[in-house]
């Protein structure tokens, strides 16, 4: 396949462990998407000439979703992890052969491993939080609750534990997980600090990043610094009326 693993720099990928021993035979590993003698088909959408080598190209945009196809995926990585292969060892060419798919199968839903590890990563976290826009206190408590949940999956889970210990050794992978998933919701918090300070339940004298420092700083302690620390049901709510006494406006 002429196609080139699109890993994360710094992430090499391991060539022993390729399933074919033939031209045709590479891009499937036996998986459903395997073509006759003639060479794997890429998938439904692919033609029945010219083999899969040319169908990764451009097809992130506009790609079909499939679940069943994803989970594969997804299941394939995080079983390899669990087994303790490491991160940098986890090749398209394998994660292929392991979840019985076509390396073109996943190229038209990732452009490499770190988008598709993001992914992953992403889909075992809870759901964004839907704030309702009216009370802020309300919207700081359910935004402060969905980093308890985080901090509690993070903890339960050995796949995630092992998967964020690995990702941190790898600054790319690092930073596009901070840009795809934790940025947009700490967006989302200053925002919702922002509000508190037009609608006068929060003090306008403070910089904003500030007081969403105060807000989060107890939940990402008990997490990230002191991750033995207790995360109990209701923790969200002490920290939002406790720092919120002291934000409120001065009369």
């Amino acid at each position: 396949m002429s196609r080139q693993d699109g890993g994360t720099p710094g992430i090499p990928e391991t060539q022993g462990d390729g399933a074919a021993t033939g031209g045709s035979t590479g891009d499937a590993a036996g998986g459903p998407t395997a073509g006759a003698a003639g060479g794997p088909t890429a998938g439904p959408t692919a033609g029945s000439t010219g083999g899969s080598a040319g169908a990764p190209a451009g097809a992130r945009r506009g790609r079909p979703r499939s679940e069943g196809v994803e989970r594969a995926v997804f299941d394939a990585v995080g079983g390899l992890l669990d087994e303790g292969v490491p991160l940098a060892e986890l090749s398209i060419e394998r994660i292929a052969r392991t979840a019985g798919v076509g390396k073109a199968t996943i190229y038209r839903r990732w452009t490499g491993k770190e988008e598709l590890f993001v992914d992953l990563l992403r889909s075992m976290e809870p759901p964004d939080p839907v704030l309702s826009g009216t009370s802020v206190r309300g919207d700081l408590v359910i935004l402060l609750e969905s980093m308890r949940e985080r901090g509690v999956a993070k903890r339960t889970s050995s796949l995630l534990h092992n998967a964020f210990a690995q990702m941190q050794l790898y600054p790319r992978l690092w930073e596009a997980y901070h840009h795809t998933v934790i940025e947009p919701r700490r967006r989302l918090s200053l925002d919702t600090v922002r509000r508190g300070m037009e609608q006068g339940e929060i003090r306008d004298d403070l910089d904003i990043e500030f007081v969403n420092d105060l807000l989060t700083g107890p939940l990402l302690l008990r997490t990230v610094i002191r991750p033995g620390a207790s995360l109990e049901p209701g923790l969200a709510e002490r920290v939002v009326d406790t720092v919120m006494e002291g934000l409120r406006p001065r009369d």
